[in-house]
């Protein structure tokens, strides 16, 4: 084995586009990156700002157990017991839509990021111990593989580059929550009265009617077979305008030959049809039967350079025609070979003359949005909140996507301000060098404004504090029983 042989200049800051300066500007930069969003956190008759900065910095300073208590001893002082920043998530009325919204408008109006960019469809699911959070069901956890007791959030992703941030999401909630049986548990946990059941497909097109409507820039849009396996949907993306690509289960149906199709006529007897039916003879096969036959023809295709090499999949591409959601459709059948004897399929809406490398890299762009969902759990504490209340959700979302928005801004931001030594690369035999990673950005905030340490003395003192609270707390439940009792 030869050893690797490491060049000391390599380790120079400098050669990699960072200073101490500009770490030390990073407290400033977050700061006027806060002013920007400073009036979303001012309510009629409260201004919250002051709490939204602090909940924002605990989101990106702090590693773990962000609960209120903890990030406001940690951000506020050691006498802050996370009341009110409870309150400013779990009840105060600022709108989290407002905070979406503009970050989606910041993102359309930055210069370098105005052209391109997918937007990323998909779910994320969190255990829950019990069914008293909002949207807490026993569902299909897509991280775990099963079903178990879980809120599901549906989200959307933005990327471009080394750019990439969520921009939007929702809660689902099971159509059991609406039932007449739920409606205490619904004002509960303070589910908006005018909320009605949406499936997932629902809400994920809803996203992205507002991601347009918002002038986000993105080329298209990629999604799991959740979403993908509804003509529905598709359909309302082809018809807005939207390319897509779309995975879709093996067993989805495809025409080689163009269908004729319609709806037959009402016979003397029986229930009028209602489904169309094939006229011309034409055999509908599934995704995995086109993968076998021999006129479906493998190449493989550069897909993106990555941190290891160029990153080349085996592909078949095949124009199909489909029945989505009662109608005829011409689409592209994308299939990788994800493994020997393994793939995977995908229906799109590209243009005919679109390029097998295009669709092979769309197929691929999925990937973006897995690093979107690691890095707000891993990085920003997205899996950490403790509270019961659909507001506490929308409110943690709304943050933890400003969290992500400023790393994305300043990963992009030092990426022109900073350039790196081009011959970096060269010397140390790479197409590409790595990017700044979240954590790269958290470690260098983290310095440029600490979190302050516990002495002996403090921790004595927080300790001290904690048992008061607690024997305060005690004693107001027993003053309440005794006057209870002495009715």
């Amino acid at each position: 084995m030869v050893a690797c042989r490491v060049s000391r200049r390599w380790f120079s800051p400098h050669r990699w586009g960072l200073t101490e300066k500009a770490v030390v500007r990073l407290a400033d930069d977050l700061q006027r990156f806060f002013d920007r969003f400073r009036d979303g956190f001012r309510t009629q008759t409260r201004d919250s700002s002051a709490q939204a900065s602090a909940y924002l910095r605990g989101l990106l300073t702090m590693e773990e157990k962000r609960t209120f208590a903890k990030l406001a001893r940690k951000v506020n002082g050691l006498e802050d017991d996370g009341q009110a920043l409870q309150h400013f998530m779990s009840n105060s009325p600022w709108s989290a839509r407002a905070v979406l919204d503009q970050v989606q408008r910041e993102i359309a109006g930055t210069a370098a990021l105005r052209d391109g960019g997918v937007l990323i469809l998909d779910e994320s699911a969190e255990e829950k111990a019990g069914p008293q959070s909002a949207g807490a069901r026993r569902q299909h956890n897509g991280r775990l593989g099963k079903v178990e007791m879980s809120q599901v959030g549906v989200f959307l992703a933005w990327a471009k580059g080394d750019v990439w941030t969520w921009v939007d999401g929702e809660l689902f909630l099971p159509e059991a929550w609406f039932g007449p049986g739920m409606a205490t548990e619904r004002e509960s946990v303070g589910i908006p009265l005018d909320r009605r059941f949406q499936t997932k497909i629902e809400l994920g097109w809803a996203m992205v009617q507002r991601a347009q409507a918002n002038g986000l820039p993105f080329e298209a849009l990629v999604c799991d077979e959740t979403y993908g396996r509804s003509g529905g949907l598709r359909r309302h993306l082809d018809r807005a305008g939207v390319v897509y690509m779309a995975d879709v289960p093996e067993d989805t149906g495809v025409y080689l030959t163009r269908p004729e199709f319609e709806v037959p006529r009402p016979g003397p007897t029986g229930r009028p049809p209602t489904q169309p039916r094939v006229l011309n003879g034409v055999e509908a096969l599934e995704a995995r039967q086109v993968a076998q036959r021999p006129d479906t023809v493998f190449h493989r295709y550069r897909v993106r350079p990555t941190e290891r090499g160029e990153l080349r999949e085996r592909f078949a591409v095949r124009r199909v025609w489909t029945i989505r959601d009662g109608e005829r459709a011409e689409e592209w059948l994308v299939i990788r070979e994800e493994s020997p004897g393994r793939f995977t399929y995908a229906l799109s809406n590209a243009p005919p003359d679109t390029s097998p490398e295009r669709l092979a890299w769309l197929k691929c762009a999925r990937y973006f949005v897995e690093r979107a969902n690691q890095d707000a759990k891993s990085e920003m504490g997205w899996d950490e909140l403790q509270a019961r209340k659909y507001r506490a959700w929308e409110h943690h979302l709304a943050m933890t996507i400003l969290a992500t928005w400023f790393v994305a801004e300043t990963k992009l931001k030092w990426s022109q301000r900073y350039p790196r030594d081009p011959s970096l690369a060269r010397e140390m035999k790479l197409k590409v060098l790595p990017s700044l990673s979240v954590a790269n950005v958290r470690a260098m905030l983290k310095a440029a404004m600490p979190l302050e340490r516990l002495s002996p003395k403090e921790s004595l003192r927080l300790v001290v504090q904690h048992l008061v609270n607690r024997s305060r707390s005690t004693r107001s439940r027993l003053k309440g029983r005794r006057r209870n009792h002495g009715r």
